[in-house]
């Protein structure tokens, strides 16, 4: 274990951290217990004290270093191996990746970010087999007029930090991830992927230590062997077991589908264009303003459609039932593209094509394999649960799917990877490289599961091995969402934990299963562990939880609730294994949802009762919305049916039958 310690004053007006002797600061370090391993990291105990007459403010850092050959740095929902530093970072979007070699914007050879930016807090390092990660308490409070970590968030003095540093200037062979008293986001913050702001100057960012004042704070040190990157979840779980806090207690999972589904029904349908509207704003004459942008699954087409229809179901609202039938019923009858065999992507006034709203954030124009899986994912849903509770058997919505599968399956590349693109012309293939069209893998998983037509099946494992070993078990899945470039994101190993489901239940293989255990600790890495201090209203007033919450991507730093709709894929796995920790995440899962909506009217600011929207942000990143008179807001002021949609999916499944 390598520690060292540097500071910078805020009177600086350099950048640079410098040892601590220069700041009249001293640190004495002592381990208490461990050895370094997941389940007994080194317990380090650290004094800093101001040894001088004075106050002193400024940010210091504890830095661990690690010998370096390869590294790939892991800042859970911040940093994955190097956020694809290696790859052409001249896109539209920005977000942060690592490289040798100084500041390139949006690249760097180190990152220093606000502790609320990590779902879990802590910072680790994969090198050739080792792994090496620093852990610490994410804020600080007062307690009793003293500064100490964490204790409870009632008086809440300041965040702490991270950092991960290829340390290229320093030519000594080793590399560092590091934990901050006060924080520096440096050398940018990324507000959102088109808000990129330069490192500020010192200021309500730092720690303070009045003259002779010392503080005692506990590091958790990682050190272990791990035969590749995915060594890196045992000591995440390590820190879920040292930091969990549960959300709070929301609705029950009933009243919660409820009040959601009925939202949804009442206020987004638009019988003239049978399809729900994306956005939903409270209109000035008391009514609603909607934005439709309208689409084939993702954001709000079976994406919506088939989870109020299994609300409906389960609610035996034969209404509600009725309208999303008739929504399913609309895109069927209407979006395919005869040239491609493939269904076009979105719709505007009755016409469809593959001009969605993401359109022009694209490189290649085309079909997205990350919609056409998707879409045939949520037709066969439909179709399943027709069939198992209300007895009625859809056999043309089998009929659509099976030669669009064929179709896609004709189209993977040598890899065995689905497109990320299709053309719009013949169906082929244009553009790989891609975690988004695993979609099309859980479709077709999903189609043998529910026919037993096993021609496709060696085909699939084929496929399921190529996107374990090129993106789960890298810990890097990228490329899911279609207005990220291709950004690492928690979005595309939701299609693979479908997928991978269900060719274990096909063919009970125990390697199917321990990939799936890896992509759900995948999935973990962005899924808040605690209840991070929201500082922003209205989720800093309402008492809304993080914890249980699932960051979506490197690229759009906020919490949406895609996550909650593998629920289902976490109770099979629980089942199968009984496994605790996975079993206490989806307790999470399932909790955060049924606290992160409109309870009563108005409490998020806006809207009625059921209403949700999609951004709920944790930390700085996408405080965009603004209150009336300006002030920051830390949600969006929209009811989006998708993002509600996404937490009714994970409770009527086969979660519904455990109530």
């Amino acid at each position: 274990m390598r520690l060292i310690f540097t500071a910078r004053n805020r009177g600086n007006q350099t950048e640079n951290y410098t040892p601590l002797s220069e700041h009249g600061l001293q640190a004495e370090v002592s381990v208490l217990e461990g050895d370094g391993t997941p389940n007994a990291p080194k317990k380090v105990s650290v004094s800093i004290q101001n040894m001088q007459n004075k106050a002193w403010e400024g940010v210091i850092v504890t830095e661990l270093l690690a010998n370096k050959k390869a590294p790939e740095f892991f800042l859970p929902g911040f940093m994955y191996g190097s956020n694809r530093g290696d790859c052409p970072q001249k896109v539209d979007c920005e977000y942060p990746r690592m490289r040798e070699g100084g500041f390139q914007r949006p690249s760097s050879s180190f990152w220093m970010m606000r502790g609320d930016r990590l779902s879990a807090p802590v910072a680790l390092i994969y090198d050739s087999g080792h792994i090496t990660g620093i852990c610490g308490n994410p804020y600080w409070t007062y307690k009793n007029g003293k500064k100490v970590p964490m204790p409870g968030k009632d008086d809440f003095y300041q965040y702490a930090g991270y950092t991960c540093n290829l340390r290229s200037e320093e030519a000594d062979g080793t590399c560092s991830v590091g934990y901050t008293l006060g924080y520096e986001n440096a050398p940018l913050l990324f507000v959102q992927s088109h808000t990129v702001l330069n490192r500020e100057p010192l200021g309500e960012n730092c720690f303070a230590l009045a003259a002779g004042e010392t503080v005692t704070f506990e590091l958790y040190v990682f050190e272990y062997e791990a035969e590749d990157a995915t060594g890196i979840h045992k000591a995440v779980k390590k820190v879920y077991d040292l930091f969990h806090e549960s959300p709070r207690k929301g609705s029950s999972v009933k009243q919660t589908v409820e009040d959601l589904s009925n939202a949804i029904y009442r206020c987004s349908y638009l019988p003239e264009q049978k399809i729900y509207s994306l956005f939903v704003r409270n209109g000035k004459d008391g009514g609603y303003d909607y934005h439709v942008l309208g689409s084939l699954s993702w954001t709000n087409g079976l994406s919506v459609a088939v989870p109020v229809l299994l609300a409906a179901q389960r609610m035996q609202d034969e209404k509600m039932r009725t309208q999303a039938l008739t929504v399913i019923g609309n895109i069927l009858d209407n979006c395919m593209n005869p040239l491609s065999g493939l269904p076009y992507d979105a719709v505007s006034d009755g016409e469809w094509s593959v001009r969605g709203w993401w359109f022009d954030g694209m490189h290649t124009p085309g079909h997205s394999g990350y919609l056409t899986g998707q879409a045939m994912y949520y037709i066969l849903k439909a179709y399943q649960y027709e069939k198992e509770l209300l007895r009625v058997e859809h056999k043309e919505w089998l009929e659509f799917v099976c030669p669009v599968l064929e179709k896609v399956e004709g189209q993977k590349n040598t890899e065995f990877e689905y497109p990320f693109i299709f053309s719009e012309k013949t169906g082929a293939g244009l553009e790989y490289d891609s975690f988004g069209g695993c979609w099309c893998l859980a479709a077709a998983a999903y189609y043998v599961y529910l026919t037993g037509e096993n021609s496709l099946l060696d085909g699939l494992l084929a496929s399921e091995k190529h996107y374990y070993e090129s993106y789960v078990k890298k810990v890097m899945c990228y490329g899911a969402p279609l207005d990220t470039d291709k950004a690492v994101d928690s979005e595309g190993v939701l299609a693979y934990l479908r997928a991978v489901r269900y060719l274990h239940a096909i063919t009970g293989e125990e390697a199917l299963l321990k990939h799936m255990k890896d992509a759900l600790d995948y999935e973990f890495t962005y899924k808040f562990c605690y209840n991070s201090p929201i500082k922003v209203p209205p989720l800093s007033t309402i008492g809304w939880s993080s914890c249980g919450g699932s960051i979506t991507s490197t690229c759009n730093p906020h919490i949406h609730p895609m996550s909650s709709t593998v629920v289902d894929e976490m109770l099979y796995y629980v089942k199968l294994t009984g496994d605790a920790y996975v079993q206490s995440r989806m307790e999470d899962t399932v909790k955060w949802g049924c606290q992160t909506y409109n309870t009563y009217d108005g409490e998020y600011g806006y809207g009625e009762k059921g209403w949700m929207s999609e951004r709920f942000c944790y930390s700085q990143g996408l405080v965009v919305e603004k209150y009336p008179d300006g002030s920051p807001a830390s949600t969006w002021f929209a009811l989006m049916p998708w993002a509600s949609a996404s937490v009714i999916e994970g409770l009527v499944g086969d979660y519904w039958k455990e109530l």
